[in-house]
C-alpha cells in the first residue's frame, strides 16, 4: 500500500466521509441513475478500508451510515440496503487481507451481508412491534401501488391498468416470496461487480488485491446442475410453497450461471482484442436485451458440458 504520512490521515479520512457521503447523496436524489452510482459505494468503502487500515477504514461506514439514517429519517428498507452496502466493501476489506480464494470470498462476503440485513431486519420489526413477513408485505404493497400512480401519470390505457390492477393480488404474493433470491442475487452481483471494479483501481494505488488469477476464466461448480435439476422438479410437479422454493432457487443459480457467461463473453472479447468501446457496446446490448441475458445465462449454464474456452487444454 502506498504510505499515507500521519498529517495526511485526518484529511483523507475527512475526504472519504465527504466523498461516500455524496455518493450517498446522489443515489439518492438522482432518478434510475442513482441506482448505478450506488453500485460504487461497496468500492469507495473498500478503498478506504484498504488504504486507511481497519480502526481508521471503519469509521467512513460508521459516520456516513448514521448521516444517512438521520436524513432519510430513521431506519427504512432504503436505509437497509445503503447500510449493506458499506457492510459488504468493509467487509471485502477484511477478505482481501486474508487473502482467501475467489469462491469463499464471494460466499463469505454475501453471507455476512446477508446475514447482518437480516439481524437488522429482526431488531427493527421486534423495536416497532410488526411481523417481519408483514413489514416486508407492506413494503412491497407500498412499492405496487406506486407503480400503478406511475402508470397512470404516464397516460397507460385503461385497459392496461385495469388488467394490471386485477393482477396485483398475484404481484404481490410473487413479488413476496421471491424477496430472499432477489435479496441473494442482488449481494451477490453487486459483490461480483466491486471485485471486477477493484482488480482495476487496487494496483493503481498500491492496495492488496487477492491472486484471484483471471476472473473470465472462472467456472461454476459442477454439482449446481443439480440444483437446477431440483430446482426444475419444483417448478413442473409442485404448487404452493414448494414451488416458490424452486424459484427462489432457480434465480440465484441463474445469476451464478450469468457470472460464468459473462466470462466466457469477456475471454473472447479479450481473446480477440476487441477496442474497450465495443466491449462497451456488447456488455450494453446484453443488459438491455432480455435475449442476450438469457442468452448468456444458457451459455454459462451449458460450459460444463461444452467447454467454451477450453480450459482443460489450456491447462495441458
Amino acid at each position: 500500500m502506498l504510505p499515507i504520512g500521519r498529517s495526511s490521515v485526518g484529511t483523507e479520512l475527512l475526504r472519504g466521509i465527504v466523498v461516500v457521503g455524496l455518493f450517498f447523496f446522489s443515489a439518492t436524489h438522482i432518478p434510475v441513475f442513482g441506482f448505478f452510482v450506488s453500485l460504487l459505494i461497496p468500492l469507495l468503502i473498500l478503498f478506504y478500508r484498504l488504504r486507511l487500515g481497519r480502526r481508521i477504514g471503519g469509521i467512513i461506514p460508521a459516520v456516513t451510515s448514521a448521516v444517512m439514517a438521520f436524513y432519510l429519517g430513521g431506519a427504512s428498507f432504503e436505509m437497509l440496503f445503503f447500510f449493506e452496502l458499506t457492510v459488504m466493501g468493509y467487509v471485502l476489506g477484511e477478505v482481501f487481507e486474508r487473502r482467501i480464494p475467489l469462491e469463499k470470498t464471494v460466499l463469505l462476503t454475501g453471507g455476512i451481508v446477508i446475514a447482518s440485513g437480516g439481524v437488522c431486519l429482526a431488531v427493527y420489526s421486534a423495536f416497532v412491534g410488526i411481523g417481519t413477513g408483514e413489514m416486508v408485505s407492506d413494503y412491497v404493497d407500498r412499492n405496487l401501488q406506486m407503480t400503478m400512480t406511475l402508470y397512470q401519470s404516464i397516460g397507460m390505457s385503461g385497459e392496461m391498468i385495469q388488467v394490471v390492477s386485477e393482477s396485483l393480488d398475484a404481484i404481490h404474493f410473487f413479488l413476496v416470496h421471491i424477496l430472499p433470491a432477489m435479496a441473494i442475487s442482488s449481494v451477490l452481483f453487486i459483490t461480483w461487480i466491486t471485485l471486477i471494479m477493484a482488480k482495476v483501481v487496487a494496483p493503481r494505488y498500491g492496495l492488496a488485491y487477492p491472486d484471484f488469477g483471471r476472473l473470465n476464466l472462472w467456472r461454476a461448480p459442477e454439482f449446481l446442475v443439480w440444483g437446477v435439476i431440483g430446482s426444475g422438479v419444483l417448478l413442473l410437479f409442485t404448487n404452493g410453497m414448494p414451488r416458490m422454493v424452486g424459484v427462489n432457487g432457480m434465480i440465484i443459480l441463474m445469476t451464478i450461471y450469468f457470472f460464468v457467461g459473462i466470462a466466457i463473453v469477456s475471454y473472447y472479447l479479450e481473446k480477440k482484442r476487441l477496442p474497450l468501446f465495443l466491449r462497451v457496446c456488447v456488455y450494453s446490448f446484453i443488459a438491455l436485451q432480455q435475449i442476450a441475458f438469457f442468452l448468456v445465462i444458457g451459455i454459462g449454464f451449458f460450459d460444463i458440458w461444452l467447454n467454451f474456452r477450453k480450459l482443460e487444454i489450456q491447462k495441458e
